[in-house]
């Protein structure tokens, strides 16, 4: 039987790991062989470029940062995702090329042919996308909660929350890749679908596993 790719995506707070490693472990229980992974990242080069892009403090022009982006995703696929799926086993990656798309495309307002032209060079889609939607304030509490202030430029008086370079561009920022998100969603309806992810944790896993396993009519376990 094929491999089977799964991406899930969405904005900081939607939940997104999480989900991710719920996917994962529901799949093993039924008996699928599955790797599980993240972007940017999944091997020690792309890692080093997620550290790079997410910790580091260089100004990168928008269109490096989108090669950067798909370098470490080239990397990612050669010798992880690819590789997989030749396998036959199930690829759930936390976060793939739509990401790029809505942070970089529409986020940062870099040229969304040329990212979209970059996806079609690496030429390997996921066979189903699950966006996972939040409305910003949501997102923002559920932050919050982790000792992450998602949203504000500054970190607040005694906070020592380590955010990334996104976390750092403010709600503006984050409006503009949600709305990026749903614009994929509603642009590529076979693959994608969007989700609220606003519910309890067990309950959206429940609608991401009936989604999964409606998407590839498989039977659910006994």
């Amino acid at each position: 039987m094929p491999g089977r790719f799964i991406t899930i995506e969405g904005i900081e707070g939607v939940g997104k790991t999480t989900q991710a490693r719920l996917l994962a472990r529901a799949l093993e229980r039924a008996g699928s062989a599955v790797c599980l992974t993240r972007e940017p990242g999944g091997t020690p080069e792309a890692e080093a470029l997620r550290t790079l892009l997410l910790r580091g403090s260089f100004d990168w022009s928008p269109r490096a940062e989108a090669l950067l982006h798909f370098a470490a995703r080239a990397e990612h696929v050669d010798r992880v995702i690819a590789p997989a799926l030749a396998r036959g086993e199930w690829v759930i990656s936390d976060r793939y090329s739509d990401s790029t798309m809505a942070y970089q495309g529409y986020g940062q307002g870099s040229d969304r042919s040329f990212i979209g032209g970059l996806r079609r060079l690496l030429a390997l889609d996921p066979d189903l996308t699950i966006i996972l939607d939040l409305p910003l304030e949501v997102a923002r509490t559920r932050l919050a909660g982790r000792g992450l202030p998602l949203f504000e430029r500054a970190e607040g008086p005694g906070s020592t929350a380590e955010k990334d370079r996104y976390e750092a561009l403010g709600q503006d920022f984050f409006a503009r890749v949600r709305e990026g998100f749903r614009e994929i969603a509603t642009a590529e309806p076979e693959r994608c679908l969007m989700l609220d992810s606003t519910g309890a944790i067990p309950a959206v896993h429940e609608q991401i596993l009936a989604a999964v396993l409606e998407h590839f009519m498989v039977a659910p376990a006994q």
